[in-house]
């Protein structure tokens, strides 16, 4: 406890280790999604985390400055400063990154997201390794590796076996679309909503790229339905979004 009292204070030993834990966590973290070949990887949250850190400490100079070196200056001014406004810049600041790693692709599907997440919750990991609440950076490290190791394949594992599907179809033709509906129906899937996207293809054709939300009668795998249904000889293209 002495030697963790120590590195909460102001001094060159805590102010090293806090840089050098945000710069190790968000490698880590960052690795991850460089092997999972997202837009931002190792070097991103590696500067993400580091920048909240160093942020956090330049508030705390900040404070024992005015406090003790320019006390009598700050006195004399009249000038009232609220330090911790520098860390909610780093949340307000983070955003711009994230945005630009959420994509829509041509199927409605976002991606991106979890990247996103992922570097604002480095940012906020930074925050606390920067303010010295090394137990609180503990439990965030782990709980942001579960979230991006663990947890898709929980999440896999719930959305492979829901009920309710959403289903992104490319058809040779409209015509083609209601013996596919015909189809779904047939099976006792229930259709409760249609976004339909008509495309001029080659040969003076129209595509029908579509995009279902069905309903299934009863839990079955999402992989032999997908199989079932891409047998239609209408279907160009078909994948769950």
């Amino acid at each position: 406890m002495t030697l963790l009292t120590y590195l909460r204070e102001f001094n060159m030993a805590s102010v090293l280790l806090r840089l050098t834990l945000a710069v190790l966590l968000g490698g880590i973290i960052g690795i991850n999604r460089e092997h999972k070949r997202q837009p931002a990887g190792f070097r991103t949250y590696m500067m993400v985390c580091m920048g909240a850190a160093l942020t956090m400490v330049l508030g705390q100079y900040q404070y024992m400055m005015l406090d003790i070196v320019w006390k009598e200056a700050q006195r004399e001014v009249g000038m009232i400063t609220d330090v911790t406004r520098l860390g909610a810049q780093v949340i307000n600041g983070i955003g711009f990154l994230g945005t630009g790693t959420i994509l829509v692709t041509e199927q409605r599907e976002v991606k991106g997201l979890t990247t996103a997440a992922g570097l604002w919750a480095s940012a906020c990991v930074g925050l606390a390794i920067g303010a010295g609440f090394y137990e609180g950076v503990l439990l965030g490290f782990l709980a942001i590796l579960l979230s991006i190791e663990i947890f898709p394949w929980v999440e896999e594992f719930i959305l492979a076996w829901s009920r309710n599907m959403n289903l992104y179809v490319e058809l040779s033709s409209m015509e083609g679309m209601k013996g596919f509906i015909d189809l779904i129906k047939s099976m006792g899937i229930q259709i409760y909503d249609v976004e339909l996207d008509r495309r001029e293809g080659g040969k003076e054709q129209t595509q029908v790229s579509v995009v279902f939300f069905l309903h299934l009668p009863k839990s079955q795998s999402h992989t032999k339905l997908l199989a079932q249904l891409s047998y239609s000889a209408d279907v160009l293209a078909i994948d769950e979004v």
